[in-house]
């Protein structure tokens, strides 16, 4: 993969086809790449909690706006500035340590830890997951265990890799992004600067590195394969 074509696929417009299914859309669309808003989420969440609809929305901690219809578990912690949108279930034993907005229908599960993080409307993230600076797309879903992880081992700026070139981001903490109907596999670690593309797949117990292409299948570092018929 050229240069060119990595930071092509690495931009906003390719990674989400649906920004309509998160509150988050004006901040993204301002962004040539998504992890360009992980500093500005802290911003935007105390911008727009104050502005949602009373009778959809209550803050119901200083700076934690929470939808009515939301069923939040007993023995959850949820730090502001969060944001937590309809329908969504945050069960049990779930961490969120601030800068979290969170879409409609979602599902944060038990021992799952949240913190700077986008979660679009319909994502999963059920079952002891760390998601940390990390912008997770429609319909994606990571299985239990899997988590991302956001500071590489010697603190140095995270980029995001291709086969022969890489991106630098400029950050020193960057998790993943996962376009939109991602399926992460159970146990897995989502290294530093990972991009997975819209609709691929990637196997359980699995590290992944740098960038997945869209509709593509995991196995393993070096055996990424193109599924057989574009979603």
């Amino acid at each position: 993969m050229r240069q060119e074509e990595l930071q092509e696929a690495c931009q906003v417009k390719q990674l989400f086809g649906q920004l309509e299914e998160t509150l988050a859309k004006p901040l993204l669309e301002q962004c040539q790449y998504p992890w360009e808003a992980l500093q500005g989420i802290h911003d935007f969440i105390l911008q727009t909690g104050p502005a949602l609809s009373k009778e959809l929305y209550e803050e119901r901690e200083d700076q934690v706006w929470i939808a009515r219809s939301a069923r939040i578990f007993p023995n959850t912690t949820i730090l502001g500035p969060a944001i937590i949108g309809p329908e969504t279930e945050v069960r049990p034993g779930a961490f969120i340590r601030g800068n979290a907005l969170v879409g409609a229908g979602c599902v944060i599960g038990n021992s799952t830890e949240l913190k700077n993080v986008i979660i679009f409307n319909s994502v999963q993230v059920p079952h002891y997951n760390y998601v940390g600076d990390s912008v997770l797309g429609y319909r994606s879903h990571m299985g239990a265990g899997s988590i991302t992880s956001n500071v590489k081992a010697d603190k140095s700026l995270v980029a995001v890799k291709g086969d022969t070139c890489s991106i630098p981001t400029g950050l020193k903490k960057f998790g993943a992004i996962l376009g939109d109907h991602v399926e992460i596999g159970c146990n897995t670690v989502l290294n530093p600067g990972t991009v997975v593309g819209s609709y691929s797949n990637v196997y359980p117990v699995s590290m992944v590195r740098g960038y997945v292409p869209a509709g593509s299948i995991y196995k393993r570092q070096g055996e990424v394969v193109q599924k057989a018929e574009q979603q």
